[in-house]
């Protein structure tokens, strides 16, 4: 039996996690199918002023976190919406874990906003125990237990991007989805 693959991309705030997992993606769209969610920066005047949840199987986005959303949670400078990651983002995930015509989940970010959801925490761990290639960003320096928990699996590889490896990087996650996982 071949090993399921499970890649972690981790590097700090703004490094290029989502980029290098959207190039990923892209380069690999035509032979493998993704779902899943997608968390997209929202920018005002050059500033990050949010964040948008993409589910990538429908498109559809939803507003995650904004600096003027009226919620009680708060993380950093933004307030999240945690309705949307549970009742959007999460099932966004489930889908591509359930779908046949989903090869590869995609978590796009295990980071302090999402970890504020009891739901996301479950549906993280469900994904990285399925049966489907997993393709995940993970927030570097958190020391939340999830985190650590995943830092330390066995099963997960993590891959840490910088500036001067995030050209090459979807490189070889591809090459390790290749070796890893034949299909």
């Amino acid at each position: 039996m071949s090993l399921i693959p499970k890649i972690g991309i981790t590097g700090l705030p703004r490094v290029g996690k989502t980029e290098v997992l959207i190039r990923v993606i892209r380069r690999l769209e035509g032979r493998y199918t993704f779902g899943g969610m997608v968390t997209k920066g929202i920018e005002e005047n050059g500033i990050r002023v949010g964040f948008k949840i993409v589910d990538w199987m429908t498109k559809e986005e939803r507003l995650f976190a904004h600096v003027d959303l009226d919620t009680p949670y708060r993380v950093g400078k933004y307030k999240i919406d945690l309705k949307v990651l549970d009742e959007f983002g999460i099932p966004a995930i489930r889908k591509a874990m359930e779908s046949r015509e989903i090869d590869i989940v995609i978590i796009d970010e295990v980071g302090k906003m999402e970890l504020e959801s009891k739901k996301f925490r479950e549906v993280v761990k469900e994904a990285l125990e399925c049966d489907k290639p997993v393709l995940l960003t993970l927030h570097k320096k958190s020391r939340d237990s999830l985190l650590q928990d995943i830092r330390n699996m066995n099963n997960v590889r993590i891959l840490e991007i910088t500036p001067v490896n995030r050209n090459v990087l979807p490189y070889k996650i591809e090459k390790l989805l290749k070796e890893e996982w034949q299909q």
